[in-house]
């Protein structure tokens, strides 16, 4: 379930064969060489999700590592990457704080606001599909769904997944991912279904003593799939449907694996990888301890 592996079945976004280019890892890594990939044998780009539990740049002001580890992620000098602010109905200061953390000399950013269709580029496919990475921002996952549906946005993003653009994003840009979700915006927790891009259940803000840590547990109880979970700080990275390993802004930071065994939730904490321990590898993401719960 852990295994630490390129999903190698997948036939992903083409990559012109002959090219050679460095892939960096933000401003915290620059004493470390640029690793140089040559693209000559590598065809095909697999399918990449970044789920984060909280963190990036509208909610660490100051500590760039999450959002730096995913623009490393697409390996171009200057990336492409698309913001939907959808989940906080594009709200104006979200977008302004986007465009200053995503500044022109990081990258070509670009967002998409569904809420006023003047604005932005007007083939919404053509545009998403031509991104090296998509950006989901935080809110309410209820009301992405439902928009991103209204708009068809839904099956672009999952054809983006397929060709190989890289999809990222935080709290509501967490849980739309995966095919359950337990979402805490709205007032008590609740569960509902995502786009089952990822065939687990997620839980963010994932915190110690949490309403949302307790509702999760609940609700695995009563015949929630598996799934993962991730406090503020840490992210889950996927390749295809499989966890790569899991990264944390964060020192304390940790992603965890729930399942139920009888009347026990099962709770895996995960090893991770903190990307501010400069020139450390990611770990693979094995188990670093197991707890369980047992029904109330």
């Amino acid at each position: 379930m852990f295994a630490a592996r390129a999903d190698k079945q997948h036939t992903g976004r083409p990559v012109h064969g002959g090219e050679r280019r460095q892939a960096k890892f933000g401003p915290l890594y620059k004493h470390l060489a640029a690793i140089e990939v040559d693209h000559q044998w590598m065809k095909t780009a697999p399918r990449q999700i970044v789920a984060f539990g909280g963190g990036g740049f509208s909610m660490e002001s100051g500590n760039p590592l999450l959002d730096d580890y995913v623009l490393a992620l697409t390996g171009a000098e200057r990336p492409r990457v698309c913001f939907l602010p959808s989940a906080s109905g594009d709200a104006d200061h979200y977008i302004v704080r986007f465009y200053r953390a995503f500044a022109g000399h990081r990258c070509e950013a670009s967002h998409i606001s569904l809420f006023r269709r003047e604005q932005g580029p007007e083939d919404l496919r053509r545009h998403l599909l031509s991104q090296d990475l998509i950006y989901v921002g935080g809110g309410s996952v209820v009301s992405l769904l439902g928009v991103w549906r209204a708009h068809g946005i839904d099956q672009i993003l999952r054809e983006a997944w397929e060709a190989g653009v890289i999809l990222c994003g935080l709290s509501a840009g967490s849980l739309c991912w995966f095919a359950e979700a337990v979402s805490g915006f709205h007032g008590a927790p609740q569960r509902l279904e995502g786009l089952g891009l990822l065939p687990f259940s997620n839980c963010v803000h994932y915190e110690p003593g949490s309403k949302r840590r307790e509702s999760y547990h609940a609700f695995l109880r009563e015949g929630m799939r598996a799934g993962y979970a991730a406090e503020d700080g840490a992210a889950l990275h996927f390749s295809g449907t499989e966890l790569s390993r899991v990264i944390a802004s964060r020192p304390e930071a940790r992603g965890y694996r729930l399942d139920v065994a009888g009347q026990r939730v099962v709770e895996m904490r995960i090893a991770t990888t903190y990307l501010g321990d400069r020139g450390k590898v990611p770990a693979a993401a094995v188990p670093e301890a197991v707890s369980t719960a047992v029904a109330a």
